[in-house]
């Protein structure tokens, strides 16, 4: 009968005693009282928790004692007819250590002083004749609780203190080896390999006290045959006598888990020489335990010895280092078994390889075997590992594959596996060019338990992000030494530019000091002298003057504006003279103090102080100078002036520099300031629609979209759908799923979450009805976008190419060679590449031209075309001249062949771009003029190298070439017009009706360093809205004196224009007359291309100089400097137009804080709103009112709005004031524009 007892669980320790416990061990060999059992079971728990330890025997068990010595078996080889078994986990886990480092109450024991080395007792291997018994039966088990089911030996066990089982650690626990064997004494094949020391029991960190009784009273517990047991004691073998605190803990006890292996013995079978060595084994228990008794006892002689102060012997420091070799020892025997289990396996399937352990996890170190017997690599002398991790991403490796143990062909290398793995990829190779890539597929062993795809791929991301930091920090460093370098350069460039002019002014001074002495006196008859005659610098004397002499005969007053050496250091004496009573005849005299250093006096007489007099006696504009007698200068003197000179200069440039980069920064700051309003505004100017919380959207975080379809095509639908990617629809994540909107708290609106990734930088979505489309809401084919900072990847840059014929300032006629250039500067500052292709003409002020040069040459259209390259306000420009002289004409427009000329320039244009291998993404044409750009790359360039760009064609005037402006539209990808509300007024047209699916109006902007009040070199006074009022005061004060009006303080409307029809030249006459009659000043600078309105105007001019010469002026030329003091100096420009499709002077008086006042119509009505009633619309637009505006066309019109406008003037001067400072602030720069049309160029592109 088989009866093998089972295992228990580990019972939790809640009694371990805060003071000293006791180990007692009770020996006993005899009968167990279950009878002749035929079982021999083993079990092993924790020592010190309450739990118990039990060997027995089978009946067999005396009969097979004959004393037989072991024979130690090679280190490697597993017991004869043995088999691996695979070992029953346990749950083991540890706690910190540092719960029980300190708990109150706690003994500390001899062991926690000796740093925790394990106590090894001698292996006991002696024969011994004692009686047989029929049963063994060991048991270790907590005093507190015993089992009532044994009766044997027992090792009672009980903790000395909570510190008794600190810092211990039993390496038996998870490698204790079970074995069975039949009836027979032969091994099962299930039964676990053991060696020769496995036998062995492991008392786990454990204190013997000696009992305190007597030999007399050692318990005695026998079997069913009574036999004393105290005779059998032996010395149990231990192979760690001291066991981790970590295991040992209470909490750890609770969670642990105990496996039980059995082994059998069936009666009738006759068991095998290596059963008998097993059970030699087993023998020895008893034995082993008078030896661990006697061990223990030379420890702890006695209970007033366990107080901590004891430590442990050299000698069981050595046994802890033999068990840990041991320990390694046998973890290598199962990691060989295991190896040639796996390779016999995957040889016999034909796998090509294997890793040990199984399965793959990451922070850990893993073996890679490989059989080059079944590879590419099989006569290869050297086998190498190339790989890395995730798909190839993260941390490679490239390691030499060494010739393992293993049978066969096995070659292995050991590496680490990270713990941000979640796929190991590699291939093999010779260390030369022969590869084994698993048929080209690459090698990958998933990683379990690791990171997942989604949050590596945001690993790389921080990565990456901390990557760019860190260059960036590095770039800024890099360029704030190379600033400090050229500070440095500078600074001692301008040092000896400031000492050679300091020796150049000393030099000059020198030689004019030399003829004033020369021509110097100490008197003039009957007009001046002084006394005394001998004097020198410092000393006082008395300077009498003839009043009578000269023109101040009769003046009440006389005064003395003195200096010295030449007036150098200005005017320095001021003293009023006093009549002398002393002297004979009108004299009058000062007391002067001669300066330090003076060599001569210079002097004027006045009839008043310094910048009150009036008339001046300055001998004939020569002045007067006396000589001082006693001060001659020598050699010394002049090389302190020129160190004088010197430092002052120094002091004079420092402070001029200074103050230059002071304004730079404040520019710098406001423009940046600027720049996020308007992007802060461009977010909001569809919030009607669509806008997110927060408003600016950050890679990596999560936002929330807000929709309001009650104003799009989805108004009234049941259900709105949300579809959005990011990256302009390129992110790597594709489109995310579609997904339901739901009602924001607030009703009205829709809501949807979205993750945002942090590789992301703008942020795209359309709407839809159903799930699975309907009807879209994608923003009449522009689709929206957000946006998204902060993310690691940028916006990759576009290439923009504009094919034009104007471009300011070399090339301007109106107002398209602005749009060139300022929208080209704008792009361009947003990190995209930004060309423009432009006719040489021989009129073109190249000075504005930097670096121009010649580029290239090639032929075309039957002649040889030059082609000339320079930097025109930072913006690459190259110059076509063709060398059949069709711009070798004097002019832009005005010659008959136009249509031809620029014909031929948009073809050449083009086959430059081929011939050059440009590849632009958009290409830019602009008006009636580059029209042609469209329809030849459509027709001869688009399929033959140039594919992948879009045309984009812009409309700046409709008036002019309708009929190429027309074909343009129709081969354009998009097309655009200077401002909305035209936009809308020429949808009409013929040529446009038919494609307004593709027809934008994006307002024009001001170029915002040219038209700058803090930085323009025309005004007197550098003003910003924070001293608006101030500037313009200055301004105004300038403008009067130069245009020789009446220097009051009255309301000053400037007009600035061109004199044609459409700019209303019959509403710009009666907006003068009405000015004057309101008691307010006009300005008018214009003129005009039709001789009959400009004579029109002269004769107007000269009425008004006449009748109105301190308010009116008209000034009917082109005068540039004059146009910035206007804009600064009014109060307000009027632009009363009867078509405007833009219109940039309401814009740029804006800037200069002129208020508006202009007719509804075209760009004039998108930019300003009437202060009146139209805060609405300016809302709508993210804005405040800014001007005054009217309707008709008439003079009622004109009233309407003027008369408003200087009525506030007058009346609500505070207010005035105020909106001068809000239209200041207000961005009408490129800014919001390049925005515009930057999201047309990509929907181009789509």
């Amino acid at each position: 009968m088989e009866a093998p007892l089972p295992l228990q669980r580990a019972l939790s320790c809640r009694t371990l005693s805060s003071e000293r416990a006791q180990l007692k061990i009770k020996p006993f060999l005899g009968f167990l009282p279950h009878g002749t059992t035929q079982s021999l079971g083993w079990k092993m728990d924790h020592v010190a928790g309450r739990v118990t330890y039990r060997i027995t025997a089978n009946a067999e068990f005396s009969r097979k004692r004959q004393r037989k010595l072991s024979t130690a078996r090679p280190k490697d080889s597993p017991p004869r007819g043995f088999m691996p078994r695979t070992r029953v986990p346990t749950s083991t886990q540890r706690r910190d250590q540092k719960k029980n480092e300190t708990k109150e109450g706690s003994g500390t024991s001899p062991i926690e002083e000796s740093g925790g080395s394990n106590i090894k007792t001698p292996e006991s291997k002696t024969e011994s004749d004692e009686e047989d018994v029929s049963n063994l039966n060991i048991v270790a088990e907590v005093e507190e609780e015993s089992d009532d089911e044994s009766n044997g030996i027992g090792l009672e066990i009980r903790s000395t203190s909570d510190s008794l089982v600190d810092d211990k650690t039993n390496p038996f626990e998870k490698n204790w080896r079970f074995f069975e064997v039949d009836e027979h004494g032969r091994e099962s094949k299930d039964a676990e390999i053991i060696n020769k020391n496995e036998v062995n029991l492991p008392l786990d960190s454990v204190k013997y006290e000696e009992p305190a009784r007597s030999n007399d009273e050692l318990q005695k517990v026998t079997a069913t045959g009574d036999v004393d047991a105290s005779v059998y004691g032996r010395g149990i073998q231990d192979e760690q006598i001291y066991k981790s605190s970590e295991d040992l803990r209470p909490e750890n006890f609770e969670k642990e888990e105990s496996t039980e292996e059995a082994v059998s013995f069936e009666d009738g079978r006759k068991t095998s020489d290596k059963t008998d060595s097993i059970l030699e084994k087993i023998e020895t228990i008893s034995e082993s335990i008078e030896a661990v008794h006697d061990s223990y006892k030379s420890l702890f002689v006695k209970p007033e010895a366990v107080d901590g102060s004891n430590t442990l012997t050299s000698e069981n420091k050595r046994y802890g280092d033999d068990f840990l070799k041991l320990k390694l020892e046998r973890e290598e025997i199962a990691r060989k078994e295991a190896l040639d289990r796996l390779a016999e396996d995957n040889f016999r399937k034909g796998n090509k390889l294997f890793y040990y352990p199984e399965p793959a996890k990451p922070d850990q170190d893993m073996e890679i075997f490989f059989n080059r017997s079944f590879s590419t690599l099989k006569n290869e002398p050297d086998v190498v590992i190339m790989g890395a991790f995730n798909d190839w991403k993260w941390k490679s490796f490239n390691i030499k594959l060494s010739k393992s143990q293993l049978t066969g062909d096995w070659w292995s290398c050991q590496i680490h596996v990270p713990k941000e793995a979640y796929k190991i990829d590699f291939v093999f190779n010779n260390g030369k060019e022969v590869y084994e890539n698993n048929d080209k597929q690459d090698f990958c062993i998933t990683v379990e338990g690791g990171m997942d795809v989604y949050d590596f791929e945001n690993l790389l991301l921080e990565e990456k992000r901390k990557e760019q930091e860190e260059l960036m920090r590095q770039k800024a460093e890099r360029e704030r030494q190379e600033e400090e370098q050229r500070s440095i350069e500078a600074e001692r460039a301008a040092s000896e530019a400031d000492r050679a002019q300091a020796r150049e002014e000393t030099a000059k001074r020198r030689e004019m000091l030399q003829e004033l002495i020369k021509k110097a006196v100490t008197s003039f008859d009957n007009v001046w002298y002084i006394e005394p005659s001998e004097f020198a610098g410092n000393d006082m004397v008395r300077l009498y003057y003839n009043r009578n002499s000269g023109p101040l005969a009769h003046a009440k007053d006389i005064w003395l504006h003195g200096g010295h050496n030449g007036w150098k250091d200005g005017l320095s004496i001021a003293s009023k003279l006093i009549k002398s009573e002393n002297k004979a005849g009108d004299w009058w005299y000062a007391d002067v103090i001669i300066p330090d250093q003076a060599f001569v006096l210079d002097w004027v007489i006045a009839d008043g102080p310094p910048q009150q007099a009036i008339i001046y006696d300055n001998n004939n504009h020569q002045d007067f100078h006396a000589i001082v007698p006693k001060s001659i200068p020598d050699e010394l003197y002049w090389v302190e002036e020129e160190q004088r000179i010197y430092r002052r200069l120094q002091t004079e440039r420092r402070l001029r520099e200074e103050a230059i980069r002071a304004k730079a920064e404040k520019t710098a700051r406001l423009k940046a300031e600027t720049k996020e309003r308007t992007l802060k505004t461009f977010l909001l100017s569809q919030k009607h629609i669509v806008y997110t919380d927060p408003l600016d959207v950050r890679a990596g975080s999560t936002v929330t979209l807000f929709y309001n379809p009650a104003n799009t095509v989805l108004n009234g639908k049941s259900e709105v759908w949300l579809r959005c990617s990011f990256n302009r629809w390129t992110h790597r994540f594709g489109p995310l799923p579609p997904q339901k909107m739901i009602p924001a708290e607030n009703g009205s609106l829709l809501k949807a979450t979205v993750k945002v990734p942090l590789d992301a930088y703008m942020m795209d979505f359309v709407f839809s009805e159903r799930e699975d489309g309907g009807i879209f809401d994608n923003k009449n084919s522009m689709d929206y976008h957000i946006p998204v900072f902060g993310g690691v990847v940028k916006e990759p840059p576009m290439h923009i190419v504009h094919i034009a014929v104007e471009m300011a300032p070399i090339a301007k006629v109106g107002g398209l060679g602005d749009v060139v250039t300022s929208l080209s500067r704008a792009v361009q500052d947003m990190n995209h590449n930004v060309d423009i292709i432009l006719p040489k003409y021989d009129c073109m002020n190249l000075s504005n031209v930097k670096g121009f040069q010649f580029h290239k040459g090639y032929s075309w259209g039957g002649t040889e075309i030059k082609v000339w390259f320079g930097k025109v306000e930072g913006l690459n420009v190259y110059f076509l001249e063709p060398q059949n002289g069709l711009f070798r004409v004097g002019c832009i427009y005005g010659r008959n062949n136009d249509g031809e000329r620029f014909g031929f320039f948009c073809h050449a244009a083009l086959e430059f771009l081929l011939q050059s291998g440009f590849h632009p993404d958009i290409i830019h044409c602009h008006d009636w003029s580059s029209a042609p750009v469209s329809w030849l790359f459509k027709e001869q360039y688009m399929h033959y190298g140039l594919s992948k760009a879009r045309v984009v064609f812009t409309i700046h005037n409709l008036e002019f070439g309708a009929g190429l402006i027309g074909k343009a539209m129709a081969y354009s990808d998009k097309a655009t017009t200077v401002s909305p509300t035209y936009s809308r007024e020429v949808a009409g047209n013929p040529v446009i009706a038919s494609h307004l699916f593709k027809f934008h109006g994006i307002l024009n902007g001001i170029d915002p360093d040219i038209w700058d009040p803090y930085n323009d070199k025309f005004i007197p006074v550098s003003y910003t809205s924070e001293n608006v009022v101030e500037g313009k005061r200055a301004a105004k004060e300038a403008l009067q004196q130069r245009l020789g009006l009446k220097r009051a303080d009255l309301p000053l409307v400037g007009i600035i224009t061109r004199l044609t029809h459409q700019k209303g030249i019959h509403l710009i006459k009666h907006a003068i007359w009405r000015t004057l009659e309101r008691n307010g000043q006009v300005v008018l600078l214009g003129s005009a291309p039709d001789p009959r309105i400009q004579n029109d105007f002269v004769n107007l001019a000269n009425q008004l100089h006449s009748s109105h010469n301190d308010r009116a002026r008209l000034r009917l030329t082109y005068d540039e400097p004059l146009s910035h003091l206007i804009y600064a100096g009014s109060d307000f420009i009027l632009v009363p137009s009867i078509f405007e499709p833009c219109g940039l002077t309401q814009l740029t008086a804006m800037r200069y804080g002129s208020i508006p006042v202009v007719r509804k119509t075209g760009g004039l009505y998108d930019t300003v709103f009437e202060v009146d009633h139209d805060k609405e619309r300016a809302e709508a637009s993210g804005l405040e009112p800014n001007g005054f505006n009217f309707d008709g066309a008439d003079a009622a019109g004109v009233d309407y709005a003027l008369n408003r406008a200087i009525s506030a003037w007058y009346d609500r001067r505070e207010w005035f004031n105020s909106l001068c400072k809000r239209v200041m602030e207000q961005d009408w720069s490129w800014n919001r524009p390049a925005l515009d049309y930057l999201e047309l160029y990509h929907a181009a592109r789509k």
